[in-house]
Order: structure tokens, then sequence, then C-alpha cells
């Protein structure tokens, strides 16, 4: 019985495709974003609905934590079902909607699953780990005084790991001249506008698309999310992260003038300039919204950090190579 729920637990772990981000050391640009002297790995996408439905099935059965918001159900733009009752809660991904960004979630949400990701997932706790929320109360003061545990494994996107990882590229290696873009799709000019099919890719994919400005119209939508990565390897970001643009805006680290929580990258319905490096945003960390999802990061273990770095570098060569 034991070795059959192990298995069990296995086969619905959660796997979070990432991509190195090297050139440590870098500086920031002009507006003093981007800078990071350490290596880590960055979601290649953000969470998506099927990952979170996961964690939502290990974790909140009960749901005393409110990881799992109504209108996931209820919205026409959500993406999760909750089926049963309290202690026996199930969930499970939409139609179509497993493979898109997840939404309604608030920042304690994004830290409390990564803490999850940080202690082995299934069982793991939620309360500590990469962050210790205090007396495990979501309120608009406590997320203001949370910041990252030493030794953490996986996290939320600092917001200069966000905006590395986004904009970053030295000049030497074909980048702009400052080493920054102005757009996540290694570009100084707006993106084209993304269109869907009718089960939510993008349709139009190649070189600077984005899903934004209500161009992806499906399921009978004016506009609506699309499925992550699907703008294609042209639309990527120097590092080869795919919809830092577009999509959702993504919760970050960031604490903006002491009240807020950040977020960046522009959502599904907004203009261009949501995008760009120079827009950043934040609310309260209780705040839950349907264009709002996030991006999680991990940082190697000691043993194979200079293993990924080289074997990061190397891929990148034989991607750009190809792309």
């Amino acid at each position: 019985m034991a070795l059959a729920a192990i298995f069990a637990a296995d086969a619905r772990a959660v796997t979070i495709p990432t991509v190195p981000v090297g050139n440590l050391g870098n500086a920031g640009d002009t507006t003093g974003y981007g800078a990071v002297a350490y290596a880590y790995r960055i979601g290649t996408t953000e969470v998506t609905n099927a990952q979170y439905a996961e964690f939502l099935n290990a974790k909140a059965a009960s749901d005393p934590l409110a990881l799992y918001n109504a209108s996931m159900g209820s919205n026409a733009r959500g993406g999760i079902t909750r089926s049963g009752v309290s202690g026996g809660f199930t969930y499970a991904p939409r139609a179509n909607m497993g493979n898109k960004p997840v939404n309604f979630v608030s920042w304690y949400d994004s830290i409390r699953f990564a803490n999850w990701l940080n202690n082995g997932q299934g069982s793991g706790d939620t309360e500590t780990g990469a962050y210790t929320i205090l007396g495990g109360t979501a309120t608009p003061s406590n997320g203001l005084s949370i910041t990252r545990n030493a030794g953490a494994t996986w996290f939320l996107t600092s917001e200069d790991e966000w905006y590395k990882a986004a904009y970053h590229q030295p000049a030497a290696q074909g980048g702009d001249g400052d080493d920054y873009w102005l757009y996540p799709t290694t570009s100084n000019t707006a993106p084209t506008i993304a269109t869907a099919n009718g089960v939510g890719d993008i349709s139009n994919p190649g070189a600077n698309v984005a899903n934004y400005l209500l161009g992806a119209d499906w399921n009978a939508l004016n506009g609506n999310f699309t499925t992550v990565g699907s703008a294609g390897p042209f639309s990527e970001s120097f590092y080869d992260t795919s919809d830092q643009g577009g999509n959702v805006s993504e919760w970050n680290e960031a604490l903006i003038d002491g009240s807020f929580r950040g977020f960046r990258g522009g959502p599904y319905y907004d203009v261009s300039s949501s995008l760009r490096s120079s827009y950043r945003n934040g609310n309260n960390p209780t705040l839950m919204e349907g264009w709002l999802g996030f991006r999680v990061a991990t940082v190697p273990e000691p043993s194979t950090a200079v293993l990924a770095i080289v074997g990061g570098a190397l891929m990148w060569v034989l991607r750009k190579r190809f792309k």
C-alpha cells in the first residue's frame, strides 16, 4: 500500500521546464534592473493550469489556505474546476486550458507553490521552505515582510531575475547596444499581436509575436490566454523563455513603495507599453485577478551548477543555430 501511494504521487509529480540564465555578474540597464551575480534557472513558461491543479490535488483537499479561487472554475477565462466536498476536493484543468497560464492567484499562492516545490512536492509544506509565511495568514501587511530564505532551491522570481531573463542579451552576443532589449522577444519593436486557433494555440507564430491587445480570440471570447510557448522559438527571449510579454502579468518578489508586491510582463488585453522593460507595477499581495499569474525559478545544486552552465551554453548555441 505504501509503495502504491509513492508511485501514485510520482505519477502526478509536477515538472517545471526551466532554462539556464548565464552571463553571471551582468550589469543592470539604465532603469537599474537586471543585474544578477549568480547562475539560476527560470521557468520556460508561466506556471500552467495543469501544474497548479496538481498542486491543488496534493495540498487542497479541504483547502484551508484558499489556494483555489472559485473564479478559476466560473470565469470564462479561468482554467481549473473543483469537484467533491471539503476533505475530498479534487481539481482538473478545464477543456483546452491545461496548457494555459494559471490565473486568479495571489502573491501568497505563488510563494506557497514555490514552497511546495522547494519541499519536494507531494505532502511538502507550503508555509516554510523558500519563504516563511508569518502565522499562515494571508494579509496585505504580512505579505510585505516576507523575504526569500537562504538555501531556497525553488522560488518566485526576484524582479532582477525576471527582468534579466526577459530583456538581457549582451551586445557582444548579438544583443542591443546597451545589452538590453525593450521587449522580451529580443526586439526593440512592439511585437506582432498574436491570433489564436480554436483551442488557443497561437496561429501566427514567428518572429516577435506576443499575446496582447485582445488579439487571440477563441472560445467565443474577445481575447483570451494562449498555449504557453506557442508563439514559437523566434519569439523567445535570449535565454529561451516564452511569454514574458503578454498572456498574464507575472508576480515577482519586488516590494514596491513599501506597500505592494510587484508584477511585470503585461496581460493578454493590454497595450504594447505594458510589455516593455520600462513598465512595472504592483498591488496588494492578496490580489487575485484573471490577468495575473506567476513564474518560478530555481538555483542548481552546487555540485551541478558548473555542469548546468556549460550544458546550458551549449544548448543555447545549438538552439540559436536552428532558430
